[in-house]
């Protein structure tokens, strides 16, 4: 009998806002959360997606969690868990502590910490009471959701760039079908901080403009912040993990494979997987980062496999590039627009300048109020990270 990972509950949080309904309403509108700041890059503004100013005031984990785990990238993995904590007390309540797990991708964790214990050393020669080293490792999102959720499961981290919480996610998959499992909170988290920000502006990714993937224009990425939480379980619910295919390029540490043969791997793994074929699929999320290497080498790879008959989009310019997290926000934002309320198909917009790159093959981008005609039933929604490290997910109604 196959084993169906239904995405039971999402909890989401990001530029675009911290309700479904909310999210919908700019998703499909088109509002992006990319703002001008310099609050991480001091002297410079540039284009970033943080969370509107009205949720600034995130969960005080004072009381909540110990001092390692005390962080703003906690504060929003624990804002996602809240918006789901309810289904997570049934599903401990039927499975029992041990039978829940939770898989979580990170990229920054709580370096924003570090950067700020760092500065206070510089002028004090001590570290501030608040800190703790702890608060920077990768594994703090899983352990300060298993603190505060008291599950007692199998809980870890990946941290593979671009791709950590889409390979969460499959790894969660794992988990329920090796039987490790009865359920998992899983998906991704990463926030705002100087030393992303510094590491993408040194390597000349960084756009001074909103981002604009797939245009003759493009010239870098804007980075996010935000956290996407499912509870993932066999319990069945109307949208379902059907498929995920992974692979690694091995090509360089930063640039894609030109060729995008990691890429397509991947999708033609997370379809084999679904059991569907291209032609089923009715809407591409993008990695879509306006990078001129990433988009030039994802777009000839989706030529090469849908042609211009599937609807695609990049939802980066609405919501900024979110790193660790990006995978899973993505798959959010999916998951919201495939439910059932959505019944004319109405699909997230490609929001960019409209000036096609005539190197790159040419895409059927989803415009404003782009229909189907129908429910979305299946979406496949990519995530190509540093050092090729390919990730590729499939969503299905059930």
């Amino acid at each position: 009998m196959t084993i169906m990972f239904y995405l039971n509950q999402l909890g989401i949080i990001c530029s675009l806002g911290n309700t479904h309904g909310e999210i919908k309403q700019n998703l499909f509108n088109a509002q992006s959360g990319v703002i001008l700041s310099d609050q991480y890059s001091p002297g410079q503004m540039l284009p970033i997606g943080c969370l509107p100013e009205k949720y600034a005031d995130l969960p005080d984990l004072s009381q909540k969690l110990p001092l390692r785990d005390r962080s703003r990238n906690n504060q929003l993995a624990l804002s996602a868990l809240a918006q789901i904590r309810s289904a997570v007390d049934a599903a401990i309540e039927k499975y029992g502590t041990h039978r829940l797990g939770i898989i979580i991708g990170t990229s920054t964790s709580g370096i924003a910490e570090g950067e700020a214990a760092l500065r206070h050393h510089a002028i004090n020669n001590t570290f501030p009471e608040q800190f703790h080293y702890g608060q920077q490792e990768l594994g703090s999102p899983a352990t300060a959701l298993a603190f505060t959720s008291g599950i007692s499961g199998p809980a870890y981290s990946h941290s593979s760039a671009c791709a950590s919480s889409g390979k969460a996610m499959a790894s969660a998959a794992r988990l329920i079908k090796m039987g490790l499992c009865d359920a998992v909170i899983t998906g991704g988290v990463d926030s705002l901080c100087e030393f992303t920000i510094s590491g993408f502006s040194a390597l000349e990714s960084i756009s001074h403009t909103r981002c604009n993937p797939l245009s003759l224009n493009r010239n870098g990425i804007n980075i996010g912040e935000g956290a996407a939480l499912f509870l993932m379980s066999k319990e069945p619910s109307e949208i379902a993990l059907r498929g995920w295919g992974e692979s690694s390029d091995g090509y360089h540490i930063s640039s894609p494979d030109p060729t995008g043969t990691g890429a397509k791997i991947a999708i033609q793994q997370a379809l084999l997987r679904a059991d569907i074929s291209t032609s089923q699929i009715d809407y591409i999320n993008l990695h879509g980062t306006a990078t001129p290497q990433n988009d030039a080498m994802e777009s000839h790879v989706i030529y090469s496999l849908f042609g211009d008959n599937v609807p695609v989009s990049s939802t980066k310019s609405l919501t900024g590039h979110t790193l660790g997290a990006a995978s899973a926000i993505e798959a959010g934002l999916c998951w919201l627009a495939m439910h059932s309320e959505n019944q004319s198909g109405l699909l997230p917009p490609h929001l960019w300048d409209g000036i096609a790159d005539p190197a790159l093959p040419l895409l059927q981008t989803a415009k404003m109020n782009h229909t189907l005609g129908h429910s979305i039933n299946w979406v496949l929604s990519n995530s190509f990270a540093f050092a090729g490290s390919n990730i590729a997910l499939i969503l299905g109604r059930s």
